[in-house]
């Protein structure tokens, strides 16, 4: 399962989508309902659980999507994902931690597919990226070697699906 794709090309014009499973360190790339292939990650420095809040280390679970792609990231390639969703709005909310309007502004995001605002107590900047994966380091982050970040990269587009479980 962990082999090179040895050219990024062939895979053009597949339906591309994303899972990643904490437990087991691993993002599989799915052309459909067929996996492509299997990758290594780190997570945040707080791996277990749900996301709920700026600084908490940990990686967000649910359903996402690519929201932007960034060429020349810290982390040599990055892939913006929609965090936070409607849910983790909705929840931030009852407990006081982003205002009315900052959550009418997510919900707005989602509804037009584009990168909710980043910049509330909910915390933000969730990205697939290189770096490496040896050990769980990043704020939250999904991160991979840049050899694999570059891979998937190169097939995935905006809006493609990213499921993240515990």
């Amino acid at each position: 399962m962990f082999f090179r794709l040895k050219n990024p090309a062939l895979l053009e014009h597949i339906n591309p989508q994303i899972v990643i499973r904490k437990r087991e360190r691993k993002l599989f790339l799915f052309d459909g309902e067929q996996l492509i292939k299997g990758y290594r990650i780190a997570l945040g420095f707080e791996p277990v659980g749900d996301k709920e809040r700026r600084g908490d280390g940990k990686t967000p679970e649910g359903e996402y999507y690519v929201a932007v792609k960034n060429p020349k990231s810290k982390y040599f390639l990055s892939l913006g994902l929609s965090y936070p969703t409607v849910k983790h709005a909705a929840s931030g909310l009852a407990a006081g931690l982003i205002s009315q309007t900052e959550y009418d502004e997510i919900i707005k995001a989602h509804r037009e597919n584009r990168l909710p605002n980043q910049k509330t107590q909910l915390g933000g900047e969730i990205y697939i990226h290189g770096g490496g994966n040896l050990w769980d380091w990043t704020e939250g982050c999904i991160a991979l070697e840049n050899g694999d970040v570059e891979e998937i990269f190169a097939v995935l587009q905006i809006g493609t699906k990213v499921l993240i479980e515990p």
